[in-house]
């Protein structure tokens, strides 16, 4: 039988997940040049709805569509038989929809990183490529019964199923991509190119947090039972903190460092603390959450000053810092932090090394395909604008 309860807060979810489109175009188009907006905005429609089909074609399928180690099963248009891997009370099209819009998200990561000189077709074609395969045969390692839930690798929401994919995919695209002109001076130094609306990057930063208790909250893909229940408010208070604690670490390491509070930090800090606590805030305490934020808040400045002026990879919205490396150390954390689990509170180190296998798991994965999809598009259509 069917739970309208639990297909209800599945859908709703899923509309809030969407909506967090809106808040990557708003950061996005907030954080560059006016110039550059139509572009942007194109490019998160367009990943968007490239993926939609696509997920449904192939990507679902290979996600979902079988028990294999490594890769689920081809069944284009989702015809199969999913019974085994559906929720309790969930017809297939909502889980669906939900599965839908999460992979969608992943993709739209890297449109900010690439901000500015990606050349639009290319764009498209990465946007296909990470849908129907790189997102998928990672998301089924994790979330489809593949190797690394079978080693007991626990990512709760999507810290490394989205949001590692999209950052490692990010760092690749804007290192092959190179930086804007203008970024770096002929002794390497970095120039800051300051984004034309502070008001639209905060806009979409608030919509992106409204929209998490969605992606958050939604990934107990179920709303009935005590248990559940109370998980879920859990769920929501420790996604809160993490948010809130990590903006006021940016926002005091910046005052400290610069002598005055970073906007555009803050706002990707909050960023950073979202990121962060999606892989365990269903089994980490408000206290842990805090603690994460705090750690997330250090990650996401120090990591995004490493990436522009040691690395010189140029990303204009700060993706690879907040998406990528507090991806990573977020699902390293559930390890520690877990209640019972986590090496901290006595659970022993398992869990902790079957998420540090995780990550390196998933970030190699991407690097290695998505490295060899840049390259391919580099030397057929081009990947960059013409001056």
């Amino acid at each position: 039988m069917f739970s309208s309860v639990n297909t209800i807060w599945i859908l709703i979810a899923a509309a809030l997940v969407f909506f967090m489109q809106a808040g990557f175009a708003m950061v996005e188009t907030g954080f560059i040049r006016a110039k550059n907006a139509g572009n942007i905005i194109m490019k998160n429609l367009m990943d968007f709805c490239l993926g939609i089909p696509i997920y449904w074609l192939l990507g679902f399928g290979i996600m979902f569509g079988g028990s294999g180690a490594f890769i689920g099963g081809f069944d284009l248009m989702v015809k199969g038989d999913y019974s085994s891997v559906l929720p309790s009370g969930v017809p297939l099209m909502a889980f669906l929809i939900f599965q839908t819009v999460l992979c969608a998200a992943a993709a739209t990561i890297v449109s900010g990183a690439m901000a500015e000189r990606t050349k639009f077709s290319a764009y498209c074609i990465y946007s296909i490529v990470i849908s129907a395969v790189i997102y998928p045969v990672s998301g089924h390692w994790i979330w489809g019964g593949g190797w690394l839930s079978q080693i007991g690798f626990h990512d709760f929401a999507g810290a490394a199923a989205v949001h590692l994919v999209g950052g490692t995919a990010a760092l690749i695209g804007a290192k092959i991509l190179g930086p804007r002109i203008g970024k770096y001076d002929k002794n390497g130094v970095s120039k800051a190119i300051p984004g034309h609306s502070l008001t639209l990057g905060a806009l979409g930063v608030f919509i992106l947090w409204f929209c998490w208790f969605g992606f958050n909250g939604g990934s107990t893909l179920s709303a009935t039972g005590d248990d559940v229940l109370v998980s879920m408010g859990n769920i929501f208070v420790t996604t809160n903190m993490s948010a809130a604690v990590a903006s006021i670490t940016v926002m005091c390491i910046t005052w400290l460092r610069y002598k005055k509070p970073d906007v555009s930090m803050t706002l990707n800090g909050s960023l950073a603390g979202l990121v962060a606590i999606t892989a365990g805030c269903d089994l980490v305490t408000p206290f842990s959450a805090a603690i994460i934020g705090i750690i997330a808040g250090f990650v996401v400045v120090f990591g995004i000053e490493f990436i522009d002026k040691k690395l010189k990879v140029d990303d204009p919205v700060g993706v690879i810092g907040v998406h990528g490396l507090c991806g990573a150390a977020g699902t390293v954390l559930a390890g520690l932090f877990a209640e019972e689990e986590g090496l901290f509170y006595g659970g022993g180190a398992s869990l902790l090394i079957a998420q540090i296998i995780g990550v390196v798991a998933v970030a190699a994965w991407v690097a290695v395909t998505i490295t060899i999809t840049f390259l391919i598009i580099k030397h057929t259509i081009g990947l960059r604008v013409s001056k």
